[in-house]
């Protein structure tokens, strides 16, 4: 019913700059909260960021220390992560979420819609 597809990934050395999309289909994106997750071989999945359903609350870990931002674009049913100062324990696969509720969460399990993802490579 609900399909997400993210996009933008790809390498980059160390300190450089991308910026990933997920374009959520249908037309009740604006009723969804969304968030940005990733996972490295052998970890665990991980919290990024996430956004509120207009844009007004955003939530990162302490452990981005201000490098990533998200945002979103309601008119064209798309999600932003903009990652910036990238280093090489980026690297992952990243995964953009849909949840159907205004307030966002950085607990995987209450999302109810998944992307495939988008593998994000960082060289030193």
């Amino acid at each position: 019913q609900v399909q997400l597809v993210e996009s933008g990934g790809g390498l980059v050395q160390a300190g450089g700059s991308l910026r990933l999309s997920c374009t959520v289909s249908g037309r009740t994106f604006s009723t969804y909260a969304m968030g940005w997750f990733r996972q490295a071989p052998g970890k665990e999945r991980e919290f990024v960021a996430a956004i509120s359903q207009n844009g007004g609350n955003t939530y990162y870990p302490d452990s981005m220390k201000g490098r990533f931002t998200i945002s979103r674009d309601n008119a064209k049913n798309t999600v932003y992560l903009q990652m910036n100062s990238l280093k090489p324990e980026d690297s992952a696969v990243y995964r953009c979420a849909a949840r159907s509720a205004f307030i966002a969460s950085s607990t995987d399990d209450v999302y109810n819609y998944w992307g495939q993802g988008t593998q994000v490579t960082v060289s030193p």
